[in-house]
């Protein structure tokens, strides 16, 4: 079986919001078997969407539309594919009556125009939605299925996971059908081709499982991919290359279950009972938001200073003036001894500390736009690693932040051991 998603709404065209639903369906339906092949996102217009129903029943067996079920008449997915199909649209007077309290109860004054959301196509299901007005509906005819869903991504997910799979089990995927399962694997300190040459072997004669490298921002990612009945034969089917890869790489590795370095690093800090603290120039304080967005950081993140001018350098952090005009603020030194102070000024176990150039100005021939100095001192040993990136300002603070999580990440790894 194969099927067709079709998002509609302008506000998706002109790009105001993001596509979360895309991703969604899409995993969700590979799980149970059934293969996406294509997107279509279309605006509120009639004739359009009505072409991309014809296209979508024209090769796909299951169509699965998300938007357009509202009130408004812009809302228009229901009636174009009532003319699609040439079937009438009937008011239930049992979901008119439930949309009514639904007002009632929230103290909204009902307009007509609502009862819009009541109107079902004969022998359809209705589709609850628990978080809102609007309900979906899903149908066969003619040999084809079609599943309307809400636009907003939180409804959606609840309707499609409450009522929709139940009604796709019953009426669509036969029984047996093997879901499509896949694992990420994250490696940080090691490039895509590398990594690539590391396992080309593995790829090249792969076919139960298929492996896929792919890029993320200071990660890569190494997807891996097979179908399988249930979640324990996949783990089962997965294992010899799972363990092949570990053997090769296995030092890169910060995840093999989709996530990320920070939380990685997050889940390490709080397994081992240190805090951490940092002294930021370049970045601002990206890195210690980036640590403060995991829930349950204050088990671990003591605080931070931005010293961004060289003032405070010396003022706050006690900087000798003489080693930033001997080294330069960008500097080994400088980020050793930011790390060293600020794990000292707020009695932190690890105290990190990050002076870059970040641009677009302020480079040299010696120092040049992108180079980036981290600090790492843990009362025992104090280390540093330079990086050079290149890009614009924003993704040189962005791989900064990254670099210094991996830093952080490497020295509690290696002391964990």
């Amino acid at each position: 079986m194969n099927a067709e998603l079709v998002f509609v709404g302008t506000e998706l065209l002109l790009g105001q919001i993001v596509n979360s639903n895309a991703r969604y369906l899409s995993e969700q339906l590979a799980r149970l078997g059934i293969d996406v092949y294509f997107h279509t996102t279309v605006g509120d217009n009639r004739q359009r969407l009505q072409r991309a129903y014809e296209l979508a029943a024209g090769r796909a067996d299951l169509i699965i539309t998300t938007g357009g079920l509202g009130p408004t008449a812009d809302d228009l997915t229901k009636e174009t594919l009532a003319e699609f199909l040439k079937l009438p649209l009937q008011i239930d007077k049992e979901e008119l009556e439930r949309l009514k309290g639904y007002f009632a109860q929230r103290g909204i004054e009902w307009v007509e125009s609502n009862a819009k959301q009541a109107a079902f196509f004969a022998g359809s299901t209705v589709l609850r939605n628990d978080l809102g007005t609007a309900p979906g509906v899903a149908l066969k005819h003619n040999g084809k299925a079609f599943v309307l869903l809400p636009g907003p991504p939180r409804e959606m997910e609840r309707m499609f996971s409450q009522y929709a799979i139940p009604w796709l089990k019953e009426n669509v995927i036969e029984p047996g059908t093997p879901g499509l399962y896949s694992r990420i694997l994250s490696f940080v300190g090691i490039s895509e081709s590398k990594l690539e040459k590391t396992i080309s072997d593995l790829i090249a004669r792969q076919s139960v499982p298929t492996l896929a490298p792919l890029v993320s921002l200071g990660e890569v990612l190494l997807r891996i991919t097979a179908r399988a009945r249930d979640e324990q034969q996949f783990q089962e089917l997965i294992e010899p290359v799972l363990k092949e890869i570990k053997l090769r790489a296995g030092k890169y590795l910060v995840s093999e279950d989709g996530g990320t370095l920070l939380e990685a690093v997050a889940e390490r800090l709080r397994h081992s009972r240190l805090t951490v603290s940092a002294a930021e120039s370049c970045t601002g304080g990206l890195f210690s938001a980036s640590l403060t967005s995991m829930p349950g950081s204050s088990e671990y993140f003591v605080g931070s200073v931005v010293a961004y001018s060289n003032e405070l350098k010396t003022n706050l952090l006690g900087i000798p003036a003489a080693m930033i005009e001997r080294h330069g603020a960008v500097s080994k030194e400088v980020a050793e001894t930011m790390a060293k102070s600020v794990r000292k000024i707020t009695g932190s176990s690890i105290g990190l500390g990050i002076t870059g150039i970040a641009g677009p100005g302020g480079g040299s021939a010696e120092k040049p736009v992108g180079l980036v100095y981290i600090g790492l001192d843990s009362g025992k040993e104090i280390r540093s690693v330079a990086h050079h990136f290149s890009g614009d300002r924003e993704f040189i603070r962005q791989r900064t932040v990254k670099a210094a999580q991996y830093l952080l990440h490497e020295h509690l790894a290696e002391n964990s051991q």
